[in-house]
């Protein structure tokens, strides 16, 4: 039984096509787009990786009118229910969606492409880490089940081409190895940004940000707090999903 819906994630009335039953975008993928276009709004062409649903290359479509996209995703059936989204919010001409596995990623996807801004939201459990999940694609979404970490940094570095910057939200459990595999592959740490659930608990996801080329010298930006009082976002949060002003 098709179970898949068709949401209005507000972002200039942006649409999306989402399967319940499969990986559904969260706020980890919300909070990354506007990291990236608040440190880089002016980049032309963006790539990224793992974009599943392609929730952020159509938030930063939204962000930033002139710029063009692709988006890589290893599921065929995520894929699909990107470019038809990219059809229903007529973006056929700035957003492109390509199947591969990001460990033999095709130069021929991006060769002829400029690209100066690449983005990552990308399966947070190492192989035999985690939870396994009953849906496979739900699994694939949250498991490094073919690429890993080191897989991913290394796509951006190669479609950066030594310029440019790279942003990547994760686990704070795994900034060691993102910080080495990035230094691997000429990519060095600029900015990173804890997030915490609530104030004065400890952190559960970290935004990175990393220049292609650039020099030896990380700052630590302000913390950002998922939820207020009770159960709701707060103010920030409630900023970045344009819901107030």
């Amino acid at each position: 039984m098709n179970m898949e819906r068709v949401e209005n994630i507000g972002f200039g009335d942006l649409k999306l096509i989402q399967d319940p039953k499969g990986f559904c975008y969260g706020v980890d993928a919300v909070i990354l787009a506007d990291f990236a276009y608040n440190i880089c709004s002016r980049f032309k062409m963006a790539a990224d990786l793992g974009t599943g649903n392609g929730i952020i290359p159509f938030i930063l479509s939204h962000k930033n009118k002139d710029a063009k996209f692709i988006g890589v995703e290893l599921q065929k059936s995520s894929v699909q229910m990107a470019e038809r989204s990219c059809e229903l919010n007529k973006l056929q001409s700035r957003v492109e969606f390509f199947q591969a596995d990001i460990s033999k990623l095709d130069k021929s996807i991006y060769f002829d492409k400029d690209i100066d801004m690449v983005t990552c939201n990308p399966p947070y459990f190492p192989k035999g880490g985690g939870i396994p999940s009953g849906n496979e694609s739900k699994f694939i979404a949250r498991h490094e089940t073919v690429a890993d970490i080191g897989d991913f940094i290394k796509a951006a570095s190669d479609m950066l081409n030594g310029s440019g910057d790279f942003f990547m939200v994760h686990r704070p459990s795994r900034l060691v190895d993102i910080f080495y595999y990035c230094r691997k592959n000429r990519i060095e740490p600029k900015n990173i940004r804890f997030v915490v659930p609530r104030q004065g608990q400890p952190p559960n996801i970290v935004l990175v940000h990393c220049r292609a080329g650039g020099g030896r010298e990380l700052k630590i930006m302000k913390e950002l707090c998922i939820y207020g009082s009770g159960r709701s976002y707060s103010d920030e949060i409630m900023k970045i999903y344009e819901r107030i002003r």
